[in-house]
């Protein structure tokens, strides 16, 4: 066997391996970018709604996806901190809004979009009037329902025993 051959043996080998290691590290990567994508999309959007389930997820597995960025983690840890103020006065609620914009800009710069997204964009989220307006009424129909349902509690005798002499 001539050089030539080895080489092109080799080759014959080696490319195929080489091209699916290669693949598979860039599937990995674009994962990776689709995860971070998620949770920055979900956090943005949870500056209008407040608190969710899918957003406190995001919260939650920020040190995973995020690993790779001490930047992004330390935002984060921040944050959490603040959130483990117990009653948070006014001066306090707003360190914490602060540390969420914080957080959600330090994110945007880990993915790219340092001069896209700025503290401006992060901190004027687009809510429409009617949207408050609806949320308002929801809130208000959620507290009479409940007003309704605490007042029903206290006409409801709390012994269900029946007065013997009624029995008869």
């Amino acid at each position: 066997m001539e050089c030539k051959d080895i080489l092109n043996l080799i080759a014959i080998i080696v490319i195929p391996i080489v091209a699916v290691l290669i693949g598979q590290h860039l599937q990995n990567r674009a994962e990776i970018r689709k995860d971070k994508m998620h949770i920055f999309k979900v956090l943005m959007t949870s500056r209008i709604y407040g608190w969710t389930q899918e957003s406190v997820h995001c919260l939650n597995i920020i040190d995973i996806v995020f690993s790779d960025d001490k930047k992004v983690r330390n935002a984060w840890k921040d944050l959490y901190d603040k959130y483990c103020v117990k009653n948070p006065d006014e001066v306090q609620l707003k360190k914490i809004q602060n540390a969420q914009y914080k957080l959600l800009e330090t994110i945007a710069k880990s993915l790219g979009y340092k001069d896209k997204v700025t503290w401006e964009t992060i901190q004027n989220p687009y809510i429409p009037d009617g949207m408050i307006r609806q949320q308002q009424e929801q809130a208000a129909s959620r507290q009479a329902y409940n007003d309704i349902l605490l007042n029903m509690q206290h006409m409801i005798p709390k012994n269900n025993k029946v007065d013997e002499n009624n029995e008869h």
